[in-house]
């Protein structure tokens, strides 16, 4: 039995990536300026850990116009999908284990 903290993804399990592909996994897309806002990023901060989750495969990313503004959107990966959930059986199953040990 391999200790829970081996199934984290160094690439998922980065608190900012963990929050995109949370964000993204409650929609179909969503808008770059929502999740700079609600994970309280810079700009660019933000654009870095979008280029990493989207060449890992994990996230796509659309740009287009709402009426004459551009906008860009992120869409999580039936990839992204699988390593949010992996990631997130990693940690319950430290949870569960810490709740198992007595003390």
């Amino acid at each position: 039995m391999t200790f829970p903290t081996n199934g984290l993804d160094d690439t998922v399990h980065q608190r900012h990536r963990l929050g995109i592909l949370t964000i993204a996994a409650e929609a179909d897309r969503v808008e770059v300026a929502y999740l700079r806002d609600a994970l309280e990023l810079t700009p660019g901060n933000l654009s870095r850990h979008l280029d990493v989750l989207n060449q890992a495969g994990l996230v796509e990313i659309e740009k287009g116009y709402d009426g004459r503004r551009p906008k860009t959107w992120i869409r999580i990966t039936p990839q992204g999908q699988a390593a949010l959930a992996a990631e997130l059986d990693a940690l319950r199953a430290l949870l569960r284990r810490l709740q198992a040990e007595p003390g």
